[in-house]
């Protein structure tokens, strides 16, 4: 499906890069989503399902999906027109099929025998493999070689030729009706379950290759400018997937593939929605829209951020040296502090507050202890200067002081 062209210019080079949907332009944000189905709420809807890799999703919430940096790439060169697309063909093949001018190859069968013969023949739409390329033709190749890229020039014609257009809706009438579905509204696209639904939904929920001839009939609608009808069937395969449950292994195809096939943002936009509003778990969704940080949200304050290089000068000060006198009143008080600081902090829990108590009051009686050795050398030498403070006692119990004075500051911009 992808194209195998090398760029002209700078390639994206992530899926970010590859996705405008929740970017902001001049287009208005619309909440409601399309009006061909009532949409269910959170609750009502049972989406997901759980599988293989690209066509189903995972209910285990341990594990985060990542979305394919190919997908997005793919779907990127397409809305964009090809940009590394320097020359095309101009024997316009693809329009002659269509006006039965030729025959496709190498089968040598004629759009009449398709549009006549075919439609309900699921056996022979399952089986043959290279008549959808000329039904659908692409600006980019497909697995029949025989099969010529569609061209720019080719696009016009077919626009003014209303028997190609005739023609070209009755080939997607026909591919609708082997996955079990009909053109409800020729006008505005809406599809709608054909009557044989339940036979074809579970063949199309069980036939993961007819998924990439989906993506390639929404690609081809989005050339001959039938975007609605882009839009009708997306929705659909949504609806069925999130909220009726009938196509489970068909969402995450139709979110990470299906849903960039459509050139609008702002109906992009509408579908996600739609889709988030209903994906199981919601958590797990990972097409957007891109979550917001929370207004006023204040960052985690780090053990570092309390470094005598990122304090005040309000803040030195009080963490200038002391007196002997009231170095253990000062000690005391700290232990103190610690313990009802935790009190402050709403998110700090119980296990928490008594485990740092117990820590302050362990502090208090080694600073007791020490300060009692301290006095009773200073008797039995009689010293007459004042002695130096011991290392441990000045470094280490001044900066815990120090600390715990900060983070008493700070706790009411954490709440």
């Amino acid at each position: 499906m992808g194209n195998s062209q090398l760029w002209s210019a700078r390639e994206p080079a992530t899926v970010e890069e590859c996705d405008s949907t929740w970017e902001s332009d001049s287009e208005p944000e619309e909440q409601q989503g399309l009006a061909q189905k009532p949409f269910a709420t959170a609750e009502e809807a049972r989406g997901g399902g759980s599988g293989e890799d690209q066509n189903k999703d995972n209910l285990d919430t341990s594990f985060k999906r990542k979305r394919s940096y190919f997908a997005a790439r793919d779907l990127y060169m397409y809305r964009h027109g090809y940009p590394a697309k320097s020359r095309e063909n101009s024997g316009q093949v693809n329009l002659k099929f269509y006006m039965k001018e030729i025959p496709l190859k190498p089968d040598g069968i004629y759009i009449d025998d398709i549009l006549t013969t075919w439609k309900g023949d699921y056996d022979k739409l399952e089986n043959n493999h290279t008549y959808i390329q000329w039904l659908f033709p692409l600006r980019e190749p497909g697995l029949n070689w025989h099969a010529e890229e569609l061209t720019t020039e080719e696009i016009k014609e077919f626009l003014k030729t209303k028997k190609a257009k005739s023609n070209y809706l009755q080939g997607y009438e026909i591919m609708l009706d082997f996955f079990g579905m009909k053109l409800e509204d020729k006008t505005t696209g809406a599809v709608a379950r054909a009557s044989n639904w339940k036979e074809r939904f579970q063949h199309l929920n069980e036939s993961e290759h007819n998924y990439l001839r989906i993506t390639r009939i929404l690609k081809s609608l989005g050339e001959f400018k039938f975007e609605s009808f882009q839009i009708g069937l997306v929705h659909f395969l949504l609806y069925e997937a999130l909220i009726e449950e009938t196509l489970p292994n068909i969402l995450h195809s139709a979110l990470e593939y299906f849903v960039y096939t459509i050139k609008s943002r702002k109906e992009r936009r509408k579908l996600l929605r739609f889709a988030h509003q209903n994906y199981k778990p919601p958590e797990n969704f990972i097409w957007g829209p891109p979550k917001k940080e929370a207004a006023g949200a204040k960052g985690t304050i780090t053990r570092s951020s309390l470094s005598e290089n990122t304090l005040s000068a309000q803040e030195k000060t009080r963490c200038e040296p002391i007196s002997d006198k009231s170095r253990t009143n000062v000690e005391l008080r700290a232990g103190t502090e610690l313990a009802s600081s935790t009190e402050t902090s709403p998110e700090t829990g119980m296990h928490q507050k008594e485990q740092l108590t117990d820590q302050g009051n362990t502090k208090v009686e080694n600073v007791a202890a020490k300060n009692n050795i301290f006095v009773k050398e200073k008797s039995d030498h009689q010293v007459a200067t004042k002695p130096k403070v011991p290392t441990e006692i000045n470094t280490g119990d001044q900066a815990l002081h120090c600390q715990i004075q900060n983070v008493a500051d700070t706790d009411g911009t954490e709440k």
